[in-house]
């Protein structure tokens, strides 16, 4: 066998250098049939390895090798991925050039002073094929984009409850605006008394240290095992400016909305602390890939929600995930995203990947410019609006 032909194979599936960090699965995969050391050190083409070998350590690790026969045969999601990441740099460097508008969000002062220069995008295949151009590796705060995440945990612990406090509707106001629907609950999870109330429900017999440690743990498991940050800065900035939630908090307070014995000073904490997270665009497109992958992690294979949850989380940010331009969204882009007013956008494309892109200027309904150009570009490259 030409081990230079089978490294080749894989570098085309793998753009980026092997690291366990990102490519968790793929490298214990190698490491467990013998073939790490192949790409822990330069090869030349006429390096052999003897065929009957190759297949004794296949035989031996059958449950293993679904990811290399999906290379060889060319079974993977994504088929011809230096063409596909062609075409990806090719829209990322058009959107680049257009000229800045909107601003960075003002509200929040930690926010504002953000470099509104930063651009960057990273995709990630349910197959674990991965890459990234701009400033991908730059650390942002999550903000609302940590929404469809808390939902899908409460969600997993209230499967039957849940919606009981939360509805499903898109709400048609902004936001952070101070209403509820008809029967007193926030209109859905992805606006902000909506994850107010999912973050209530969270564990919620625990001490709030423990609420949170839980929320960080679980997270990492959407990103494969890479730790989420935390921005105590952007988290007091944002504390010290939320009169409208903790007017919504008591909003809903008032209208008996809150599971029995919420204490919402602690639910208000949990939020900002949550939305105060750091993220890349590298980490969300491997969270966005998990529920691409019906709740699997692509990178270390473990089921960290179940497909009903993806499913249900999909459906609602499909509706609800772009604010009050979720409508236009649907309709022009039509797939499922959610953004957040650093100036992120991660749109899931089911079965297939996440692209997660960073822009921080965004425009008066809070959504990254640059990020819906981009996906505006990406739909008429790609085939990837749901109803096509």
């Amino acid at each position: 066998m030409d081990m230079y032909k089978f490294q080749s194979c894989c570098s085309e599936f793998w753009t980026t250098t092997l690291e366990p960090k990102y490519n968790k699965n793929f490298y214990e995969y190698l490491t467990s049939v013998g073939l790490i050391h192949l790409f822990q050190k330069d090869l030349v083409q006429d390096v052999q390895y003897e065929l009957s070998e190759f297949v004794q350590q296949m035989s031996n690790n059958t449950e293993k090798h679904d990811l290399l026969v999906k290379i060889f045969t060319n079974k993977l999601v994504v088929q011809n991925f230096t063409e596909y990441t062609d075409n990806l740099s090719k829209i990322f460097n058009k959107i680049k050039e257009t000229p800045l508008k909107g601003s960075t969000a003002s509200y929040i002062p930690q926010l504002a002073n953000v470099d509104p220069n930063l651009f960057g995008m990273s995709f990630c295949s349910i197959d674990g094929q991965r890459f990234s151009i701009g400033d991908s590796t730059c650390k942002f705060s999550i903000q609302s984009c940590v929404k469809p995440l808390l939902y899908c945990l409460a969600l997993e612990e209230h499967p039957e409850e849940l919606h009981r406090f939360i509805g499903r509707e898109p709400s048609g106001v902004k936001f952070n605006s101070l209403s509820l629907n008809e029967q007193g609950q926030p209109h859905n999870p992805m606006i902000n008394a909506g994850a107010i109330m999912t973050c209530s429900l969270i564990k919620k017999e625990k001490a709030l240290y423990e609420r949170f440690d839980y929320i960080s743990r679980r997270l990492q498991e959407f990103s494969g095992g890479i730790e989420f940050g935390f921005n105590n800065s952007v988290y007091l900035s944002e504390k010290s400016t939320a009169d409208t939630n903790f007017a919504l908090a008591y909003i809903m307070r008032g209208a008996h909305g809150f599971p029995k014995g919420s204490d919402i000073n602690e639910v208000l904490d949990l939020y900002f602390q949550c939305c105060s997270m750091d993220v890349t665009t590298e980490m969300l497109s491997t969270v966005g890939a998990t529920l691409a992958n019906k709740g699997q992690s692509v990178v270390a294979g473990k089921q960290v929600i179940s497909n009903k949850t993806s499913r249900n989380c999909l459906s609602l940010m499909y509706s609800c995930g772009m604010y009050d331009y979720s409508g236009v969204w649907a309709f022009d882009i039509g797939i499922p995203a959610k953004s957040g007013v650093s100036g992120v956008i991660y749109a899931v494309i089911p079965n297939i990947g996440c692209i997660s892109i960073y822009s921080p200027n965004i425009d008066a309904l809070g959504n990254s410019i640059k990020g819906i150009e981009f996906f505006r570009e990406l739909v008429t490259e790609f085939d990837y609006h749901t109803f096509n």
